[in-house]
């Protein structure tokens, strides 16, 4: 082995604490990137793989009732590959040791021969067999809710009428697998069913028989969607076709791709936040500890080594350090990636997993490391080779001296000298100062962006559930009824005010922007729902025009006093003109909401409602709803403090657990950004610190002057990451803007109080370590240097 190889593993070993500092950095900020993206690209490749093998349709459309002889009508739009007709609708589901309705939906499937399009998948049991009337498939996370299996009964309420059907398997479809309860925002498996059933006794039931209320298609490649669609409006018309609809906008496969959409926005902020962070680390490190080792240098080119073996020499402990921090951060990385990827296929009710870790991802993460490292120790030791052998063995040139700008003011009659020392080694090392300074706020502020998300969490809940949506329960019927339903509700004991609701389909378009959503006529004087505007001030809900979310804005370019276009799907292809009359702020969904006087007028349909808002007594709510279990006409409840479980849950089990690992790296980043701070300045200051020794300082004013210094890089450093972090997390909720949920910029005091303890605490950490070196300075070697 060579001599020049020797000093390199002689110098990972005394630098072996800060070797191992910049390791973990860089591990996390590799680990983060590969655990992001290995995850997006496992859920993708999944999604994918589960679509294609379970035939997932292309176009789908919903209408009142058309005879079969229509099927044939449809194949022959052109571009139109395969048709499956199919029976569907709304049920509700008793279950006597549950207290809640249980609504869901029951869609056919053929008497016989495979499912063509969105097949099932089988998780427990079998498929129905030919000519078993009573046989079902209910969905995989309703079984596992409730504990049921194959061989179970179930009582199924359809159109009324109770039928009693035995459970032959549970399992999942790619058209079903976020089932979202009316009146909910987010998936209630517990809650909402999905169940297939033979075509011709759910043809029966629903008095069907020779004809279909449910179509779903599948195109030829390259096929326009569009232009099908409009074909298929067309023919669907006279037979109250709803408005078909395209995969992208099909609610499992819209609910599946915004939180995709979400993860994926995630995945390029957090991973590029860690990287950089950990690559501005390992270049300011690198560089500063080369310039520290300028002697050596001289030392290897006095002995015949050229610039290049010398610049070779230090790239490779660069590489070494890095090769170990990258390689740390793959393993970790695909660990931590694996455990997400899990998380997300449960949640998504995905039916397996592939995970999947492509090379560009390894790739890019090696590369990224290894480009940051070579910057700084390419710059840094071209430097040092650049000076001759005999100039570079001698320590560099004292700064010149004078009194730093704080030593001019009145202050100076009350700085001892060590603080003197302090101040002007800080002014005269203002750029060495500022990196200190800029590394540990970076380290403050990505603790700041792996917290504040619990904030707007906590903060979206106070504002949908306490100050806009303040009913205890929330009831859809089945079908629109009148106004006098309400009074039943109110008599029943515990209901202490109910105010009624009509909620209806609708594409609402504004020049050449269109959206599918809902919108709901409200009470004008009511008191339950409230209405907010961007600045969370509550408003009356205008008894004429209608009022839609400010994230509207974005969607369909509307500002108040526009008309848009409301077309009613409802198979009557009802269109209006309504005024937009206010911009509500609204965190959670996109609805529009109307006066239900104004609404029922559009629908020429008066004093009709399809539900109910309650305020209950808590304490009754149990009662409460066995008694709602009995009344038919109602086909969902929806239980105020059950949504707040379920929004808790869905965070839980999806952005606070990478949030989570964000706040543990972020705290490992910042203990090694403040520690490799402490310990370049003693490698820096050792020879001046021992001398002051040598001249009579004792060892606690020597360490005053040290960690003096890191105290005030860091108290400066803390602020600025207060601005650093704001930012960041601003830039955070930019891109978590969507349908479902829009996520606002909200940091609370803990937050910040969290990050600045976090740092002072890796602070004092670094300097108790650093102190016990101080202890270990050279005294000798400083007596017998000749100055």
């Amino acid at each position: 082995m060579k001599a020049i190889d020797k000093k390199l593993w002689r110098d990972l070993w005394q630098l072996r604490g800060q070797a191992f500092a910049i390791t973990l950095v860089l591990a996390c900020g590799v680990a983060t990137y590969v655990m992001f993206l290995s995850t997006l690209d496992s859920l993708n490749q999944t999604r994918s793989t589960f679509y294609r093998d379970y035939r997932f349709a292309d176009v789908f459309v919903s209408l009142v009732r058309a005879p079969e002889s229509v099927r044939q009508r449809i194949t022959e739009i052109p571009g139109v590959a395969d048709v499956v007709t199919r029976v569907g609708g709304s049920v509700t589901v008793d279950l006597p040791d549950f207290p809640e309705p249980v609504s869901g939906f029951i869609i056919s499937v053929p008497d016989q021969g495979e499912i063509h399009l969105n097949d099932m998948y089988l998780r427990e049991g079998r498929k129905i067999d030919s000519g078993n009337n009573d046989e079902i498939v209910i969905s995989e996370g309703f079984a596992k809710a409730h504990g049921l299996h194959p061989g179970d009964r179930l009582s199924v309420i359809i159109k009324g009428i109770r039928k009693e059907l035995r459970i032959v398997g549970t399992g999942m479809s790619p058209e079903y697998l976020s089932l979202v309860p009316p009146g909910s925002f987010f998936p209630d498996p517990k809650r909402q069913i999905f169940i297939w059933m033979a075509r011709t006794p759910l043809g029966h039931a629903f008095d069907m028989h020779g004809a279909f209320n449910s179509v779903a298609l599948r195109l030829d490649a390259g096929v326009k969607v569009q232009d099908v669609i409009t074909h298929l409006d067309d023919l669907l018309k006279p037979y109250g076709g709803g408005g078909a609809i395209s995969r992208e906008d099909q609610p499992s496969y819209k609910y599946l791709s915004h939180e995709i959409d979400q993860f994926d926005n995630l995945s390029n902020v957090f991973p590029g936040i860690f990287l950089g962070v950990a690559a501005f680390l390992l270049n300011v490190v690198i560089t500063r500890l080369v310039a520290t080792q300028r002697e050596q240098i001289a030392v290897l080119k006095a002995f015949g080594y050229s610039n290049t073996d010398v610049t070779l020499h230090y790239i490779q402990l660069v590489l070494v350090i890095v090769t170990i921090g990258t390689g740390l951060g793959i393993v970790l990385g695909l660990w931590l990636g694996n455990m997400l990827a899990e998380i997300y296929v449960a949640y998504f009710r995905l039916p397996y997993l592939q995970f999947v870790l492509q090379p560009v991802v390894i790739i890019k993460a090696v590369f990224v490391s290894i480009a940051a490292a070579m910057i700084g120790a390419i710059f840094a030791v071209h430097r040092a080779a650049q000076l001759r052998p005999a100039e570079a063995m001698r320590p560099e040139a004292p700064a010149v001296y004078r009194q730093s700008i704080l030593e001019y003011t009145w202050l100076k009659s009350r700085f001892s000298s060590p603080t003197r020392m302090i101040l002007r080694h800080m002014e005269r090392h203002l750029i060495k100062s500022a990196l200190s300074i800029i590394g540990i706020a970076l380290a403050c502020g990505v603790v700041m962006s792996g917290r504040f998300t619990e904030d707007s969490v906590s903060y979206i809940m106070d504002v949908q559930f306490k100050f806009s949506q303040r009913q205890d329960l929330l009831l859809s019927f089945i079908e629109p009824t009148e106004y006098r339903s309400l009074y039943d509700l109110l008599n029943m004991p515990g209901v202490e005010h109910g105010e009624v609701f009509r909620s209806v389909p609708v594409r609402l378009h504004h020049g050449h922007l269109n959206f599918r959503t809902a919108i709901t006529g409200l009470e004008p004087g009511g008191h339950i729902i409230q209405f907010l505007n961007a600045d969370l001030k509550p408003f009356r809900l205008p008894a004429s025009g209608i009022v839609l979310s400010d994230y509207f804005v974005n969607i369909l370019d509307v500002k108040p006093g526009d008309w848009i276009t409301v077309e009613i799907l409802d198979g009557k292809g009802t269109r209006r003109q309504v005024q937009v009359v206010a911009l509500g702020r609204q965190y959670l969904g996109l609805t529009g909401y109307m006066a239900i006087q104004s609404l029922n007028r559009l629908l020429r349909e008066p004093h009709a409602i399809n539900g109910a808002l309650l305020s209950v007594d808590e304490r009754e709510m149990p009662d409460i709803l066995k008694r709602l279990k009995k009344i038919p006409r109602i086909a969902a409840s929806s239980v105020r403090q059950q949504e707040i479980k379920n929004y808790r849950k869905t965070m839980d089990q999806t952005m606070l657990f990478y949030t989570t690992i964000a706040s543990i790296f972020a705290v490992v980043i910042a203990v090694g950004i403040v520690y490799n701070s402490a310990r370049i300045m003693l490698i820096e200051r050792g020879r001046e610190l021992a001398s002051l020794r040598v001249l009579g300082l004792k060892r606690s004013e020597i360490s005053y002057i040290l960690l003096g210094e890191l105290a005030i890089l860091t108290l400066l450093a803390i602020p600025l990451g207060f601005l650093f972090g704001y930012g960041l997390c601003g830039y955070i909720a930019s891109t978590l803007q969507n349908e479902i949920f829009r996520v606002p910029l909200v940091l609370e005091p803990d937050t910040y109080a969290f990050a600045a303890l976090v740092v002072l605490v890796a602070a004092t950490a670094s300097a108790f370590m650093v102190h016990r070196q101080l202890d270990k300075l050279d005294l000798i070697a400083v007596l017998k240097t000749k100055e």
